[in-house]
């Protein structure tokens, strides 16, 4: 006999989320995501992906339904206290002008930090370790806005990591990074959440990186969830073709054994 299921660590409920009254970006959604697990969210351009992100960071806000975080509504939970808990990578970022990256990075431990406190051992460990694991220490001293696209990318994902939060929310997050340094960027995110069982919700471009770094797939379009489950069962042919509209094969990838999605040529 099984105990009772744990809570999700994040559950919405019939959320829509609309900027004109008559146009739904996300329509009557509702989804369940548990405590460690590594969810990838997919979908054409305009679907409401990046929208659901930022409705659940409290960055936009629902015309209906609730958003449960640990347990407690978000509208019920101050700024801080819900930085604590949640942290939002975005698509778009931007620092003040001079910024350095070190002080950067440090901005992601306001949250545990109360007004004029002092920089203490774990703040200092905290940035520390972010930076080795987005391989940005050499950067520290420079400047922000001298970096390349994906040097400053590594940038704020550090500042995500440094926050320490029990889930994270990333939009993109391989967004400007060549191929090596997007295969660096999943790697760390899946030991983080593995070993730190950190639950991670991110928004990926890339199909056959979905499948090979998340437990579990959303497939969205037009606001609603299409089809939701493991890589190896959500992710076929006749999914990315309704989502999509892109004929394809979908393939065992010889190094995993995840799907591995080959457009087929068009013409």
């Amino acid at each position: 006999m099984t105990g009772p299921q744990e809570p999700p660590a994040l559950a919405l409920r019939d959320v829509a989320i609309a900027y004109q009254r008559d146009r739904p970006v996300v329509d009557a959604l509702t989804l369940d995501i548990r405590a460690g697990e590594f969810v990838a969210i997919v979908g054409p351009n305009g679907c409401g992906k990046s929208t659901l992100l930022r409705a659940i960071a409290r960055l936009v806000r629902p015309t209906s339904g609730e958003i449960v975080l640990h347990g407690h509504d978000i509208r019920t939970r101050g700024a801080r206290e819900l930085a604590r808990e949640l942290g939002l990578l975005s698509q778009s970022n931007s620092a003040p002008e001079g910024m350095r990256v070190v002080d950067l990075v440090a901005r992601g431990r306001h949250p545990h930090r109360p007004a004029f406190a002092p920089w203490t051992d774990r703040d200092e460990q905290a940035v520390r370790l972010a930076m080795e694991q987005t391989s940005v220490t050499d950067l520290a001293t420079r400047d922000v806005d001298t970096l390349s696209g994906g040097q400053r990318q590594r940038v704020w994902l550090a500042m995500a990591l440094a926050q320490d939060t029990r889930t994270l929310l990333l939009d993109e997050p391989t967004t400007f990074l060549d191929i090596a340094h997007q295969i660096e960027a999943l790697e760390l995110l899946r030991l983080v959440n593995r070993e730190q069982g950190r639950t991670i919700v991110a928004v990926l471009h890339d199909l056959n990186h979905a499948a090979r770094y998340a437990d579990r797939l959303i497939a969205m379009r037009d606001g609603k969830i299409v089809v939701e489950g493991p890589p190896n069962v959500a992710l076929t042919a006749e999914t990315v073709e309704s989502v999509f509209d892109l004929p394809c094969r979908v393939l065992e990838d010889p190094e995993t054994g995840t799907p591995l999605v080959i457009p087929r040529a068009r013409g």
